[in-house]
């Protein structure tokens, strides 16, 4: 049976282990620590804790400041109030001065459930993107979530790395190496590539099961790095397999979707595809109903493929 772990989960025990190891590291939360899971570190280092309260813009600028004291700052909250609240605290102040700051969010997407459209940050990737100097990770599992983690503290420079709220299936082993701006390949096929990130990597896998079943051979590239998005990986497996279909937790306007047909309307033009949510809020449900609602499933991605293939030829 697959192992089944939280991406946000990941993130709380990698703080701790990042925690031991360097003195400098500095965690802030609005008022969400026992959900974002920063909590496991105040209870190992709580003189290097700092719960801000519900006032995003004030933990965005208290966490510039103690980089500017050579800390390294970790900033968590849900992904729709940590990029929507103090997005131009993120711009100003971080991001514009280059700061040490590392924003991570859990609660990202449409699979946050019941809790509804107020919560469900279906746009943050797309305004987080846009930032010069902002680095943008969804990684696909608790895995991935705490190579990233790693390597965001290890790494100079803000960074927006974006988690979810439910148990995952594992999908990368504990010893994969991970590169910022490097995709993993994770099925090579010779008809179509599907580039995904977060929970829909394993959506993604799954389709190229079925698909297989079809005759129908499908790369599956897990583009857990938005921006610096990955372009010789792009590259070549849009010229190996002719098309494209992308697979995001997140609407298809600015996201993994659109990144990917910025790149190649301009450098190797090729049908692509793109599965996502369509200019739309979500709305309370269970995670699995609302990911079929809103054509979010592997057989979407399947239907998806057929389309893309159809263009190509």
């Amino acid at each position: 049976m697959t192992e089944l772990k939280a991406t946000r989960d990941a993130y709380g025990e990698a703080l701790v282990e990042i925690g031991k190891n360097n003195n400098d590291v500095v965690v802030l939360d609005a008022d969400l620590s026992a959900s974002t899971k920063t909590a496991k570190f105040r209870e190992h280092f709580p003189d290097r804790f700092f719960n801000v309260g519900v006032a995003e813009q004030n933990l965005i600028n208290i966490a510039a400041g103690l980089s500017t004291c050579g800390k390294t700052v970790f900033a968590s909250s849900f992904a729709l109030f940590v990029t929507g609240r103090p997005w131009e605290q993120i711009r100003n102040t971080v991001a514009y001065s280059n700061l040490n700051v590392k924003i991570v969010a859990s609660h990202g997407g449409i699979s946050v459930g019941a809790d509804g459209s107020s919560h469900q940050s279906l746009e943050d990737i797309a305004i987080m993107r846009v930032i010069p100097n902002m680095r943008v990770i969804v990684p696909c599992d608790a895995n991935e979530s705490r190579n990233a983690v790693l390597a965001a503290a290890a790494t100079p420079g803000p960074f927006y790395i974006r988690l979810g709220r439910e148990k995952v299936p594992m999908i990368t082993g504990s010893g994969n190496k991970f590169k910022v701006g490097k995709a993993e390949v994770l099925r090579d096929g010779k008809d179509v590539t599907v580039i995904a990130c977060g929970i829909m990597v394993d959506a993604a896998l799954r389709a190229a099961d079925i698909l297989k079943k079809d005759g129908v051979e499908a790369s599956v590239i897990d583009m857990h790095t938005i921006k610096p998005i990955d372009t010789e990986t792009i590259m070549k497996y849009a010229g190996k397999t002719g098309c494209v279909v992308t697979a995001e937790e997140h609407s298809i306007i600015g996201g993994l979707g659109a990144a990917v047909c910025e790149f190649l309307s301009e450098n190797h033009p090729v049908p692509v595809y793109r599965i996502g949510t369509r200019d739309c809020f979500g709305q309370s449900g269970e995670p699995a109903s609302l990911l079929k609602k809103y054509n979010m499933t592997p057989e979407n991605i399947c239907e998806g493929v057929k389309k893309a293939i159809k263009m190509k030829k």
